[in-house]
């Protein structure tokens, strides 16, 4: 099963700007610490309420298979922080997130009628969205017109990953 790490962020009900969004992030590239290159590719689509998306990827292997070690969690952690940081000077949106699967992770409506707001680390909305849903004191400024939650990095999470280390958790809990 493939677990994609992206950027995914909600542009509102104009395609045109959600192109001029992934043109923001479509082919930049980075190298990470461990020396490997990163080239991003950036894809657009709708969700049920007819409001555009764009999802940002990496074209390497690290953003497709999940957070199974913790070196992996440090480079998504890492092309996170650099995602973020483009982030800050891309095109207008209206919310946006970093992570494993946030593709869709709420429509406009569902964001809207929450409440309390959403706690997503490294949630970003704009300032106006922020408005809307309460100005909640948990959001921090992002940058000129948006403010966010601060990203606090993926996690490495052995249990999920080890059948083994699941197995011999599940000794635990069965009852003598």
């Amino acid at each position: 099963m493939t677990w994609i790490f992206s950027l995914s962020a909600e542009c509102g009900a104009e395609q045109a700007i959600a192109e001029q969004f992934a043109r923001h992030f479509d082919k930049v590239s980075w190298i990470l610490s461990n020396g490997s290159q990163i080239q991003c590719h950036a894809d657009i689509f709708q969700d049920i309420e007819e409001n555009w998306w764009c999802r940002v990827c990496s074209t390497s292997d690290i953003s497709k298979v999940g957070i199974d070690t913790p070196q992996t969690a440090y480079l998504m952690t890492e092309l996170g922080i650099l995602l973020y940081q483009r982030l800050r000077t891309a095109p207008i949106f209206r919310y946006a997130l970093v992570g494993v699967e946030v593709d869709e992770f709420r429509t406009y409506r569902e964001l809207l009628e929450e409440s309390p707001a959403p706690t997503f680390p490294g949630l970003i909305l704009a300032e106006t969205v922020w408005q809307r849903i309460g100005a909640s004191t948990v959001f921090r400024p992002f940058s000129s017109g948006y403010v966010w939650q601060p990203y606090e990095g993926e996690v490495y999470n052995p249990l999920m990953m080890s059948s083994d280390l699941k197995d011999k958790l599940n000794e635990l809990l069965i009852l003598q």
